[in-house]
């Protein structure tokens, strides 16, 4: 049987992801990771040879629609209702680079 995940590999691996995790949370991480990993070996003893490869699940269709103009909001009715407008458009502060 292969071996199984140790709980220092599970520290020097969350240490190089500068996770810092107290010994409760080492413990529990190890125990899942070894859960998982013996997951991965069940799978991978599974013989797949006359499987095809799947790309997706569930049959994809897309809905499509006749593009047809509709009438919309006036834009001088919407602008009225903005905090802020200016030259026909809504007038929002800047997120950097300029000063008022």
């Amino acid at each position: 049987m292969p071996e199984s995940i140790s709980r220092e590999t599970v520290a020097k691996v969350a240490r190089l992801a500068r996770l810092h995790l107290n010994d409760e949370e080492v413990d529990r991480m190890t125990s899942q990771l070894a859960g998982m990993l013996e997951h991965f070996r069940d799978v991978d003893a599974l013989d797949l040879s006359n499987v095809e490869p799947l790309n997706q699940p569930i049959p994809l269709s897309n809905v499509m629609r006749e593009d047809v103009e509709v009438p919309s909001l006036d834009r001088d009715e919407v602008l009225a209702n903005a905090p802020a407008a200016q030259d026909g458009r809504f007038r929002v502060p800047p997120i950097i680079g300029f000063e008022e």
